[in-house]
């Protein structure tokens, strides 16, 4: 039977297979060539001390053991092409897992997204980058796979009240995503690897009876006697159904005021100002790991800060080790930075 052992050991030891199948046969007092496999759950940076440690939650099969199947796969998905429909506003993160669920709960999603597929945003965050030119519905926020596709996608929370988390990175894995996420402490899939999983899952969405409108903005919710009959859009059509899921992200300002005309009730949640601080890497590398060379064996050393200052909460959002800045407005009359990081 697998035993699950909780170690520390350096980064040495952490990065090759050998040194840690020696290192846990020690733990366990038998000879690593005992050992057939090592599957790591959990993975950590200790670097309170100068002497930084790599913390390991690992599941060790020695041989004998029956070495359970670990690989992830995509649910039975049903095909709802003639099932009740559920109209999706936004094809962003929200959006786009609302749309699987649906399919599971044999429901037809129409996922309508005001932007372009990911590979159509490209030729517009060129014009943002070189030209200086916004389009306003095909940008940094707006577009298939919302304003993570092209910055960043790091998947880790502060909430532990979020539900099942585990499954959602389970299903990010199942669609192309590295299994590191289901065990590093701060997940990150990164800007460069997102656009094809993205594409993956509106791909299975289309697969399974559901149906992706881009280049669709919602001007209008039909609401009669309270209830929701369905949508109007730009392109002067009239989606029908009596279920609405909005997922527009807060940038969405039409929607807010739209909701706002409509007598729809909705509450701002309190105001908080962000300001950018960048810093060398090797500055923050030295500061967090006590060295003056970071070596191959750390990846690029991140931080945080909470802080009660006169009873209001100050923390920072995120941080991008080897970040990139870009410009990231969403309409002509603005100035917006925002950053990330490739993985």
């Amino acid at each position: 039977m697998a035993q699950e052992l909780l170690v520390q050991v350096t980064p040495e030891i952490a990065a090759n297979e050998i040194l840690l199948k020696e290192y846990l046969g020690k733990q366990l007092k038998v000879a690593p060539k005992t050992i057939q496999e090592v599957v790591v759950l959990k993975r950590s940076i200790d670097a309170r001390q100068k002497a930084i440690k790599i913390n390991l939650k690992v599941l060790i099969y020695l041989i004998g053991d029956a070495i359970e199947e670990s690989k992830i796969r995509l649910p039975e998905y049903p095909n709802v092409a003639s099932q009740q429909e559920v109209i999706v506003v936004g094809a962003g993160p929200a959006g786009l897992f609302a749309a699987l669920q649906l399919i599971e709960l044999c429901l037809k999603p129409i996922v309508i997204e005001r932007g372009k597929d990911v590979r159509g945003r490209r030729r517009d965050l060129k014009a943002i980058n070189v030209d200086h030119l916004v389009n306003e519905d095909s940008n940094y926020c707006f577009g298939e796979g919302g304003a993570g596709t092209y910055s960043d996608g790091k998947l880790y929370t502060r909430s532990k009240k979020r539900g099942d988390v585990t499954r959602i990175l389970e299903l990010l894995v199942a669609y192309g995503a590295t299994p590191d996420i289901l065990v590093d402490s701060h997940p990150h899939i990164g800007t460069n690897k997102l656009p094809q999983i993205i594409q993956d899952i509106r791909e299975k969405i289309i697969e399974f009876g559901g149906v992706v409108l881009f280049e669709t903005r919602v001007t209008d919710i039909l609401i009669k006697n309270n209830e929701i009959e369905g949508v109007l859009t730009n392109r002067g059509e009239t989606i029908v159904a009596n279920k609405l899921i909005l997922a527009t992200g807060h940038s969405a300002r039409d929607i807010f005021e739209l909701l706002d005309r409509k007598k729809v009730f909705i509450e701002a949640k309190p105001f908080a100002l962000g300001v950018r601080a960048e810093h060398p890497q090797s500055l923050i590398d030295s500061i967090q790991y006590s060295c003056d060379y970071r070596g191959e064996l750390l990846p690029p050393a991140p931080y945080s800060i909470v802080k009660q200052v006169g009873g209001r909460g100050m923390y920072s959002f995120c941080m991008c080790p080897g970040g990139i800045i870009e410009p990231c407005a969403t309409c002509k009359c603005e100035v917006v930075s925002n950053g990330w990081s490739p993985s």
